[in-house]
């Protein structure tokens, strides 16, 4: 999108949203913000007491009390059958129509030196951090590209047993519904591992590059329904569909504190410079990107410049800024990446192996 536009690309007034891992953390603070920009929330997470806790701290932030609404689901979204579900229960409570927005937020960290990590607990974090995400992909594209049920506007409706042909032509031209979005938040790890996030960093580092497939598929829906041919299979979805990649860094939340259990010495030495951010800060931050229109958001400025510098074929946003700040940021990373190196290098020399703890 253009460097100095200043058009919402992220309406979410009215709209119903779905967001994954919403019961703390970057989740609540995410639910509070769009509730102060009027969507209606269904937020999910397993542990029911906390759910029902920030889905009252959300809805306290309603900017229409008297129309927005707000629900909570418990669910295991490690299950591809209980995303399944998720969507079902979302869509029966949305007077039978899929949210508009869905947020794959859900995810948590164990920090830990790799030799120190448990097989189990490395799958239990690509289950946590790459397949929850995934699933809820796989089955949220399916329900908007392939709707089984009407989808509504205030003039008009169209179902999936309409006339192909009448489908390509009422909608050659653009969209006739607004805008579906999907995203994923990654997190900035996925552009530079470091020392002590193995596991977590190969999950994070997984969504990047599933976002990057995506966004290159959605092309081919996004076109077909722009397409007045018959032949291929069942008429279009009568909207685009959009994804975007979210790509915070550290975060204070109740998260943050869990992973202090379990972090490393040298882990802790190499983030000890890192901005922080508070769950409103990086919820903020999250929102605007998307508002700009941007694919991969960073919500801080190291996370700015690890993204840049690590770009290589992912879609620019902004093809200038990108570019002269990629350059920028490749030298820079020329005096970073070797500081990065001797930290742990030295962490080593002064305090000898590691004390195993399998």
């Amino acid at each position: 999108m253009g460097f100095f536009s200043r058009k919402n690309h992220f309406p979410v007034d009215g709209k119903t949203v779905l967001l994954t891992g919403g019961s703390q953390g970057m989740g609540r603070g995410l639910g509070k913000l769009l509730a102060q920009k009027g969507a209606n929330v269904i937020i999910v997470a397993r542990d029911v007491k906390k759910l029902q806790a920030a889905l009252e701290y959300i809805s306290a932030a309603a900017a229409k009390p008297k129309t927005q609404r707000f629900h909570c689901i418990s669910a295991d979204l490690t299950s591809a059958a209980e995303n399944v579900r998720v969507l079902t229960e979302a869509t029966a409570w949305n007077n039978g129509q899929m949210p508009e927005i869905v947020w794959a937020n859900a995810g948590a960290s164990h920090p830990a030196l790799f030799l120190d990590t448990s097989i189990e607990t490395m799958r239990q974090q690509m289950e946590v951090n790459y397949w929850a995400a995934t699933y809820l992909a796989h089955a949220t594209l399916k329900a908007w590209l392939y709707p089984s049920t009407k989808t509504s506007t205030s003039s008009s409706s169209s179902t999936t047993t309409s006339s192909a042909a009448a489908a390509g032509a009422s909608s050659a031209k653009r969209p006739a519904l607004p805008t579906r979005h999907f995203i994923l938040t990654s997190s900035s790890i996925a552009f530079c591992n470091v020392a002590g996030y193995g596991a977590y960093g190969a999950a994070k580092a997984g969504l990047r590059s599933l976002a990057d497939s995506l966004r290159s598929e959605l092309n081919l829906y996004n076109g077909a329904r722009r397409s007045s041919s018959t032949a291929t299979g069942p008429p279009p979805a009568p909207y685009d569909v959009q994804i975007h990649a979210i790509y915070p860094g550290t975060i204070l939340s109740p998260g943050h504190e869990n992973e202090q259990k379990t972090k490393h010495a040298v882990t802790t030495l190499l983030e000890e410079s890192d901005p922080r951010q508070s769950e409103d800060e990086v919820a903020g931050a999250a929102v605007r990107g998307l508002e700009r229109g941007e694919y991969m958001v960073a919500t801080n400025w190291l996370g700015q410049l690890m993204r840049v510098a690590a770009m290589q074929g992912s879609p620019r946003d902004n093809v200038v800024w990108d570019t002269v700040v990629g350059g920028v940021a490749n030298l820079a990373w020329l005096f970073i990446g070797p500081d990065m190196e001797a930290k742990v290098w030295n962490w080593g020399k002064k305090n000898g192996m590691p004390k195993p703890t399998w």
